[in-house]
C-alpha cells in the first residue's frame, strides 16, 4: 500500500504546486483552495506511506518524482521548457529514484 499512498501524494503535491502559479500569490479563490486541499491530501498521504518506508527514502522518492511531474506539467500549462542543463539534472534525478528502488535495503517489500 505504501505504493499505493506514494503515487496519490505524488500527484496531489503536482496539482496543488501546479495551482500555485495560478493561484496568482493566493489572490484567485479556486486556485487557491486546489494549493491548500492538494498539499492537505499530499502530506496526509506521505504520513502514511511512514509506516512502511523511512521518512529520507520516501522524501527523496517524493520529491524526485515531484520534480519530475512538476517539470512535466510546467511545459504543457504554462509553457516552461527546460533547458538541457535542466533536462540532464532531471535525469539524475530520475536515475537516483530507480537506483534507491532497485537497491535500496531500507525499503520494506
Amino acid at each position: 500500500m505504501a505504493y499505493f499512498y506514494l503515487v496519490i501524494a505524488v500527484i496531489a503535491e503536482v496539482i496543488a504546486t501546479s495551482a500555485l502559479k495560478a493561484s496568482e500569490e493566493f489572490t484567485k479563490f479556486f486556485p487557491s483552495l486546489i494549493v491548500i486541499i492538494g498539499y492537505a491530501a499530499a502530506f496526509y498521504f506521505f504520513t502514511l506511506i511512514l509506516r512502511t518506508i523511512p521518512v529520507g527514502v520516501t522524501y527523496a522518492l517524493w520529491s524526485g518524482l515531484g520534480i519530475v511531474l512538476v517539470t512535466l506539467a510546467g511545459m504543457f500549462l504554462y509553457k516552461e521548457i527546460p533547458d538541457l542543463p535542466a533536462i540532464v539534472g532531471i535525469g539524475f534525478i530520475i536515475i537516483g529514484i530507480i537506483i534507491i528502488n532497485l537497491f535500496s535495503e531500507t525499503i520494506k517489500r
